[in-house]
């Protein structure tokens, strides 16, 4: 993070983009607290955006079983072996440089460890009743690359759009770290508990801008009847949370920007308020929930304590274009680029 406020403020007033900047950011943290070290390579983040485009792309096979061939003539068949290997690849010369690391004198103490340590740990250990295999472990580091990287920085983005497009609340979200800093250079993760405005303000983000708007598919496990229709176990269900999040008969003013409508509320997004589910719920919801939102918190605290944001060619705020598009997580589909002045 202290690598983004120095760029943020050698700017000097030139256009930033902050899409990029917080793209960089979000899979830095995670490399950090997954590999132990960021990776700058360029080869990294070409699989990366080659994994999601494939993810993402439309296969007729999967809804229509028979018509599998038009995925193979395609080219989207080919495309999905092509990074299974070369991502299979590099989490394996990971996990080695691990375990090789592990074996090593001067391995780290449990205060130093990072993700893959303590998975490698688990595997080896027989206590645990059991077995962790070679490919479960590539598959959740995997799963902390999709979900971590996409998910931060396009909440960042949200915000930091929402916040320009509304002064009033950005000037109060302000008001509030400039009182909480008192006078520090910096504000600390202790300083989070303390900033009500800030925790309201990204709520309010996240049921605007669901990341995942649709969740992660489900699947009945029995035959039940609701509201009238009849869904039999087996059924794949998909859950539109931006719908619910933004349902004028659970909201007032549903699609207005006003993160007031948080304060003195229990609501929270941890999955315990179906209004409000921006990480799903249950077994199946995101187990990354505190670790991204501390982090976004941490960021955005300290971006707004900082700077002052403007948009480019004396744009007006209420004039930022707010359209999306699709990747792993909905968001913005140009990037917010603006000019940055210290407080």
């Amino acid at each position: 993070m202290d690598l983004t406020i120095s760029l943020l403020g050698e700017s000097r007033g030139s256009l930033v983009d902050l899409t990029a900047l917080f793209a960089s950011l979000s899979k830095n943290i995670i490399c950090r607290v997954a590999f132990g070290r960021t990776h700058h390579g360029s080869k990294f983040t070409e699989l990366f955006k080659e994994l999601t485009e494939v993810l993402f792309g439309f296969s007729v096979g999967n809804y229509i079983s028979w018509l599998s061939w038009v995925d193979r003539l395609s080219g989207l068949e080919g495309r999905a072996k092509n990074i299974a290997k070369e991502f299979d690849k590099f989490l394996e010369d990971i996990l080695e440089e691990h375990v090789n690391k592990g074996k090593r004198a001067d391995a780290k103490s449990d205060e130093g460890k990072d993700l893959v340590d303590i998975l490698l740990e688990i595997q080896s250990d027989n206590t645990t009743g059991f077995t962790l295999q070679r490919d479960s472990l590539k598959a959740v580091i995997l799963d902390v690359f999709g979900a971590g990287i996409d998910n931060g920085s396009t909440t960042l983005e949200w915000a930091i759009s929402e916040l320009i497009k509304h002064p009033r609340v950005m000037k109060k979200l302000q008001q509030e770290v400039t009182t909480i800093a008192q006078g520090r250079s910096m504000i600390l993760e202790e300083d989070l508990e303390k900033m009500e405005y800030l925790k309201v303000v990204i709520k309010e983000t996240l049921r605007l801008h669901v990341p995942l708007p649709l969740l992660v598919p489900r699947e009945s496990t029995q035959d039940v009847k609701l509201m009238g229709y009849d869904i039999p176990a087996g059924t794949q269900v998909i859950i539109n949370a931006w719908a619910i999040a933004t349902d004028s008969a659970l909201w007032e003013k549903s699609m207005e920007f006003r993160p007031e409508r948080f304060l003195n509320s229990s609501i929270d997004y941890k999955g315990l308020h179906f209004e409000f589910i921006p990480f799903g719920s249950g077994r199946r919801g995101c187990p990354g929930i505190q670790f991204s939102a501390a982090m976004i918190e941490l960021v955005l605290a300290n971006i707004v304590y900082k700077f002052d944001l403007a948009l480019p060619n004396g744009a007006k705020n209420k004039d930022l274009d707010m359209s999306e598009t699709y990747g792993i997580t909905v968001r913005r589909k140009s990037p917010l680029l603006v000019k940055v002045s210290a407080r």
